[in-house]
């Protein structure tokens, strides 16, 4: 049969075809018309060639790409794939033909081409599997290692935990299950939303692909055949969270140059000297002068920090007092020099699980979902899947290296044997389904998998309101949504409630005896005078608060400026102040080890923990309540409301379009209405929901979706932004999957598969 494109109101695609290649092919194409400018900025990330045509400020992303070799690893992988699975690596070649087919003509509908003077170029076979890397390469957050080292050696070991939480850079996400028993229907229902940074266009394409295999509905990501993460093919649903799992090492590495005028390069390992690769790259830049960047790569993996970057990060460890006796018992070489390699499974393995994809396409039960899912690698996953016939599953997903307990934590010394990988941590996790499942990117199923995990707020809340019923439909699910209780406010208001309470016998203590202790900061007097009466009616009403971070409650946006205040205090504190000026990384790495960031999603542990004196964490809720009391006391004009501040702020390659302010949200970092904002930075919100899902096992359109913006990424376009109003109030639109509500687009030009020379 011919390709067949139809729309629903809303402008998602439906495409048909005669078989699944013919299908990819459409999907390929209808990437390259609706999503032009996204995909091959996608592409030139993946590539590390952004900079030639947006500037310096992409320098950085550009030296990072080439330095991790995210390219050359998408090369290797689809090698893999054409030599272990031809079906699989046609079916993306088919992708690819038909982005090459339509992308000329998608560039000239996207004004974002002329205006940076960008000519479309071309796609590779193994282009989407360089745009999954790119996206997914920082998911499992490696440099957090860099954190959790600094934090060890300015402060102690004992203090990682205290700063052990969902932290910047990463990912999350909500999914629900309700099995059959629990449902109006007697048919399960899955539902949820991933957490992503906000893109526009967005990172998520709401899709449907039919052929006489299989006709399957889900979330698409732009460049990338299939339906990865989120699908419903009518007898099988599945979704995913992130597992936070580990699996992405970092290794110090000692280097030194050999051979006539010191063109080759050593690494020194567990066996001694070895050879390790080098190369020249030069990233060229719009109107500025070209960046040479050098590629080097030991057995260990690519190095991603060199020069003096990496020997202020390993000059004084402790195990450097021991690598020149190693060194030199074989071959040492007092010219060499630090560097720090990252290692992780796609480059190790040469596979980014790609066969996957298609077949969960083909899935017809959770059986099918499951054995698709053994060969899974990036990222690392929590699965929810359902079928019409009443299975349920419930696991993680994708490669986890076995390897010393030392590696999750911190950087760790490449030349010793201790913490080379030993194999892939099997058989991967999994519970069963009693009722309800839920992931949150919590420990849960994932616990043995990772180090830092969510805190447990909105996988509670999700379990505490699935129990309010025992007859939910999919058209319930939107309740669970839109809850926006802000449990992590309960240490701060507790702490609110211990000021100016003078039935306390001695003030200074906390109630499990913690004193004010030694290196304080400003504690003392925190219990000593009366609050003033404008921070006494803010305290008051605080604590009166019902807790919902709801974007037109003036009580939640007090709330958010004192913890701003808190936050910004607190790492003022003596004891944390040396983690504030911490030895420099490659930019791209650089926000996880911003202090104040981290102390914002730190705060409950802060607030709780004995290794800040009691009396100076009171102390500085003490003063955020007073200063917030003064300015809402000397503001004019009617009070702020949290929408005012926690407006959406979306990444854009060209931020130059979009409303002028984009609108308020409602929610917070731990509510279920995940909205993320950076505490004690900004209230802006750049990381929420990429995507609100129901599926629906009973009847497939009785299902319903949203996504931030809309299905088109063509500015102008009736469906660039038109679900954006809808996002913003979380509602959700029906999924059509009956084929008379959709209009037919005009038949499209037969196309002939491109020559896919190098451009």
């Amino acid at each position: 049969m011919a390709v067949e494109v139809h729309r629903d109101d809303r402008g998602v695609p439906h495409l048909r075809a005669g078989d699944a290649r013919e299908l990819a092919r459409a999907q390929g194409r209808n990437a390259a018309l609706d999503r032009a400018w996204q995909i091959e900025v996608e592409r030139h990330r993946a590539r590390g060639t952004t900079a030639a045509f947006l500037g310096a400020e992409a320098v950085p992303w550009d030296r990072f790409a080439r330095q991790a070799c995210l390219e050359d690893t998408a090369r290797r992988c689809a090698e893999t794939l054409e030599r272990v699975d031809p079906d699989t690596a046609a079916w993306v070649g088919a992708y690819v033909d038909g982005v090459n087919e339509a992308l000329a003509e998608g560039a000239r509908r996207a004004p974002e081409f002329e205006a940076v003077g960008l000519s479309p170029g071309t796609w590779r076979p193994w282009t989407p599997l360089a745009v999954w890397l790119s996206t997914h390469v920082l998911f499992a957050g490696f440099p957090t290692k860099f954190w959790r080292d600094a934090v060890a050696r300015r402060l102690g070991p004992e203090w990682i935990g205290v700063f052990a939480t969902d932290g910047p850079g990463t990912s999350g996400s909500n999914g629900w299950l309700v099995a059959g028993e629990r449902t109006a229907t007697g048919a399960a229902i899955i539902a949820g939303d991933p957490h992503r940074f906000i893109e526009a266009p967005g990172v998520y394409q709401q899709i449907r692909l039919a052929c006489p295999e299989f006709d399957v509905v889900g979330l698409a990501v732009p460049g990338v055949p299939g339906i990865a993460h989120f699908g419903h093919t009518g007898h099988v649903a599945w979704a995913i969270t992130n597992a936070m799992a580990d699996y992405q090492d970092l290794y110090r590495e000692r280097l030194r140059r050999t051979g006539p005028n010191g063109t080759e390069l050593e690494a020194l390992g567990p066996d001694g000297w070895r050879p390790a690769t080098r190369r020249t790259e030069t990233i060229e830049v719009a109107d500025a002068a070209p960046v040479t960047v050098e590629v080097i790569e030991t057995e260990r993996g690519p190095v991603v920090v060199d020069g003096p970057e990496a020997e202020a990060w390993c000059s004084d460890v402790s195990e450097v007092s021991d690598v020149s006796e190693v060194s030199a018992e074989r071959g040492g070489d007092a010219d060499a020099w630090w560097a720090i390699a990252l290692r992780h499974p796609p480059r190790v393995r040469g596979d980014l699980g790609f066969g996957v994809l298609p077949a969960l396409l083909r899935a017809r039960d959770v059986a099918d979902v499951d054995r698709a899912l053994d060969g899974w690698v990036e990222p690392v996953n929590v699965v929810l899947a359902a079928d019409t016939a009443g299975g349920t599953l419930h696991r993680a997903a994708g490669a986890v290296p076995v390897r010393h307990p030392d590696n999750r934590l911190r950087i760790v010394p490449a030349w010793d044997p201790e913490h080379a990988w030993r194999g892939w941590f099997a058989p991967m996790p999994r519970e069963r389904v009693e009722g309800t499942a839920v992931m949150a990117n919590d420990r849960g199923v994932a616990a043995p998998l990772g180090v830092e995990f969510a805190p447990p707020h909105r996988a509670e809340r999700i379990r505490e309101l699935l129990e309010e019923s025992d007859r939910w439909s999919a058209a319930d699910m939107v309740a669970v949504h839109r809850d926006t209780l802000l449990a992590s406010a309960a240490p701060l208001l507790a702490l609110l409630a211990l000021l100016d309470r003078p039935d306390l016998p001695d003030r200074r203590r906390a109630p499990d005896g913690d004193g004010p202790g030694n290196g304080s900061g400003d504690g003392s007097g925190a219990f000593d005078r009366p609050l003033s009466p404008a921070a006494h009616r803010l305290r008051e009403r605080l604590l009166r608060w019902d807790r919902r971070m709801d974007a037109d409650s003036v009580d939640a946006a007090s709330f958010a400026a004192v913890r701003t205040g808190t936050v910004r205090r607190l790492a003022d504190h003596p004891l944390l102040r040396p983690l504030a000026d911490l030895p420099p990384l490659p930019e791209v790495l650089r926000p996880w080890l911003a202090l104040v960031p981290r102390v914002g999603y730190a705060l409950e542990h802060l607030l709780a923990t004995d290794r800040l004196p009691f009396a100076d964490r009171v102390a500085a809720v003490r003063a955020a309540l007073e200063e917030v009391a003064a300015r809402e006391a000397d503001a004019a004009g009617p009070p702020a409301r949290w929408g005012d501040t926690h407006r959406l702020a979306p990444w854009q390659a060209l931020p130059c379009d979009g409303p002028d302010p984009w609108p308020g949200l409602s929610g917070d970092h731990d509510c279920v209405r995940a909205t993320s904002s950076v505490p004690g930075v900004t209230d802006l919100c750049a990381r929420a929901s990429a995507a609100r899902y129901v599926w629906d096992l009973a009847d497939r359109g009785n299902s319903a979706w949203v996504v931030p913006l809309g299905t088109s990424g063509v500015p102008g376009h009736p469906h660039h932004r038109d679900q954006l109003p809808l996002w913003v109030r979380c509602d959700l639109v029906p999924v059509v999957t009956d084929w008379d509500r959709l209009v037919r687009e005009p038949a499209e030009p037969p196309g002939t598969p491109p020559d896919r020379g190098e451009t």
